[in-house]
Order: C-alpha cells, then sequence, then structure tokens
C-alpha cells in the first residue's frame, strides 16, 4: 500500500506539547501536513501556563523538515478556541484537520469531588472539544472537507474509580462525536474517537512503569492519522487503541421486553431477566433506528 500522505493538509492539534498530542502533531507533519501545535503549557491539572511545550514541539517539526506553528491559548474559553483556528488560518490559510487531545485531571473521589473539580475537567475535556471544532466548523463545511478526532477513554465508557468528572467529559464527547458526524455527513466531514490507553504523564499514576514501553504513544497515533486521512470514510465511530491493539467499540441494545397495554413495577420484576437479556443485540445508528423496534411493537 502506498503511504498515506496529509500534503496541502492544515491540521490544528490541541494538548499537543507532550505525550499523545505530540506524537499526533510529529506524525501529521512527517506526513506532510502543516500544523498548529496547541498548548496551554500548564501541569496535567491544569495549572500554571507555558508557551514552552508548543513551542518545542514546533522546533522539532521544523527541524525534521515540516511546517508548524505554536499556539498557547486555553481551549476552555471562546476567545482561546477561535485563535487556535485563527491561528491555522493565518498561518496556512484553512483548517482541514481538528484532533481534540487537550486534557487535564483532577481525581477525586466522588465524595470528596467539590463542584470547582468536576467543572474544572469538563471545560478542558468537553467544553474545549466543543468550543474548537465550534471554531473550525464553518471552515470544513465551506470547503466541503473536514475530519474531526475526538479523544475519549475506556474511563468514560465503562467508569472508573475516582474519575467521576473525567469519565463524565469523556462519555460526553462520544454523543458529540456522533451528533457531528450526522451534522456533518453531507459537507464531507467526518467525526470519529478515540479511546486511548497508552503510558503519558495523565496516566503515569494509574499504570504500572513497566507498561512504559508496550503502551507507548507510538502505538495510537497511527489510528488518529488514519482517522484524519482524506481516505477514511468511517464516521460516528468510537475505538479503542493501545499496545498494537484497535477495536470498534459499539453502543449496543438488546432485545427487551415489550408489553403493550402497559406494565407495573410487579410486571418488570417479573420481566427483569428478559430485560436484561443481550442477545440478539442490535447496535443502532440513529435515534430513529433505536426507536424502530418501539414502534414496530406498539403497531
Amino acid at each position: 500500500m502506498s503511504e498515506l500522505r496529509y500534503d496541502g493538509r492544515v491540521a490544528v492539534v490541541t494538548g499537543a506539547g507532550h505525550g499523545l498530542g505530540r506524537q499526533h502533531a510529529l506524525e501529521l507533519a512527517a506526513r506532510g501536513a502543516k500544523v498548529v501545535v496547541n498548548d496551554l503549557g500548564g501541569d496535567r491539572t491544569g495549572s500554571g501556563a507555558s508557551s514552552g511545550p508548543a513551542q518545542q514541539v514546533v522546533d522539532e517539526i521544523v527541524k525534521n523538515g515540516g511546517e508548524a506553528v505554536a499556539n498557547p491559548d486555553n481551549v476552555a474559553t471562546v476567545e482561546g478556541a477561535e485563535a487556535i483556528v485563527r491561528t491555522a488560518l493565518d498561518a496556512f490559510g484553512k483548517v482541514d484537520i481538528v484532533v481534540n487531545n487537550a486534557g487535564i485531571l483532577r481525581d477525586k473521589s466522588f465524595k470528596n469531588m467539590t463542584p470547582e473539580e468536576f467543572d474544572a475537567v469538563i471545560a478542558v475535556h468537553l467544553r474545549g472539544s466543543f468550543l474548537v471544532s465550534s471554531a473550525a466548523w464553518s471552515h470544513l463545511r465551506d470547503q466541503g472537507f473536514g475530519r474531526i478526532v475526538n479523544t475519549s477513554s475506556p474511563a468514560g465508557l465503562f467508569g472508573n474509580f475516582g474519575q467521576a468528572n473525567y469519565a463524565t467529559a469523556k462519555m460526553g464527547l462520544v454523543g458529540f462525536t456522533k451528533t457531528l458526524a450526522h451534522e456533518g455527513a453531507k459537507y464531507g466531514i467526518k467525526a470519529n474517537a478515540i479511546a486511548p490507553v497508552a503510558w503519558t504523564r495523565m496516566t503515569e499514576d494509574l499504570l504500572p512503569a513497566d507498561f512504559a514501553g508496550a503502551l507507548g504513544v507510538d502505538r495510537v497515533t497511527p489510528l488518529v492519522a488514519y482517522l484524519a486521512h482524506e481516505d477514511n470514510q468511517a464516521s460516528g465511530e468510537v475505538y479503542t487503541v493501545g499496545g498494537g491493539r484497535i477495536a470498534r467499540i459499539i453502543v449496543a441494545e438488546g432485545p427487551g421486553w415489550v408489553q403493550k397495554d402497559g406494565f407495573d413495577v410487579e410486571d418488570v420484576a417479573a420481566n427483569w431477566e428478559q430485560i436484561n437479556a443481550q442477545d440478539p443485540f442490535t447496535v443502532p445508528g440513529n435515534v430513529g433506528d433505536q426507536m424502530l423496534p418501539l414502534i414496530q411493537a406498539l403497531q
């Protein structure tokens, strides 16, 4: 198979000063994309700011013969998100690819989590992805092409102790991604999400250091790069990726139980096993697909 290239494409990668985002930016640039490297430059809790991390990645890209510019704006503010996309327009004339990767952690058990800690994580992961995508959306629509890759997480899909804020944001990104896929379909915009497992400064307390090599960021980025490529026609999907494995994650619905003339609490209890049955399951593509079995049962 011939090499997949991004010549003539302009990519915005948020949170690209370290870890996964850095690797995404380097890979896209190495394959010909012009890249806006965005990173606020704070620590993993979101505290502090520095233009250094983003600029260091830009310097590495330029040293390797690529084209990139740094942007240190905050994805969680309207002004910051608009400035990120404006950086792409001013430097390269357009934007084709948005990789929403920026994130912070404020892990606490639920009983100890404050509203401020909850809101801070939602603001960067979920609101930030919305704001940057929103700033780019009209440009993608007008040119009839776009690729958006959002960063979800297994914690969002399946839950994780001490991460109510993070898990909520990451599952929210699944619904966000699927909606963008529907709304972008007739404009050539594909939106997908990844749920990566990688050893980074965000996960170093969660994953053993012995896994650093096996779960390197280089084992995630190829999927991101493919989803960002014009050859990719998948949209509205979520993929888990890490350690050399990629798998599609599906939102499925079991066959369910129906009693058309209504039911009471005792009926629910008596049919609980059937209500919870998993097979045969279906994978709805939209809300209409999900409602179809109910509509058919009521006819």
